[in-house]
């Protein structure tokens, strides 16, 4: 398997999508609304909370609070390539 490139930036510029750019220069968006079915994800669907993502500490994925992330892995997978 090759190895999963790291988050270097996310934006929340789209509502309830992070455009993530990873370490090699791709970016790509993730719609975050997959998630809200998930009851450990009701948080993110208030818009101010949504924008207060960051990247996790090593690029490892994004993050809200010490509860809600998603991996780089998850981002990089399902995430559509924009650029």
């Amino acid at each position: 398997m090759d190895k999963i490139p790291k988050i270097v930036d996310a934006d929340t510029s789209k509502p309830f999508s992070l455009i993530v750019l990873f370490d090699n220069g791709v970016k790509k968006e993730y719609d975050c609304s997959c998630l809200f079915s998930r009851p450990e994800f009701n948080l993110i669907k208030d818009k101010a909370f949504f924008k207060s993502v960051h990247v996790d500490c090593g690029g490892y994925g994004v993050s809200w609070n010490d509860d809600i992330d998603i991996s780089e892995y998850e981002i990089w997978n399902r995430g559509k390539t924009i650029s």
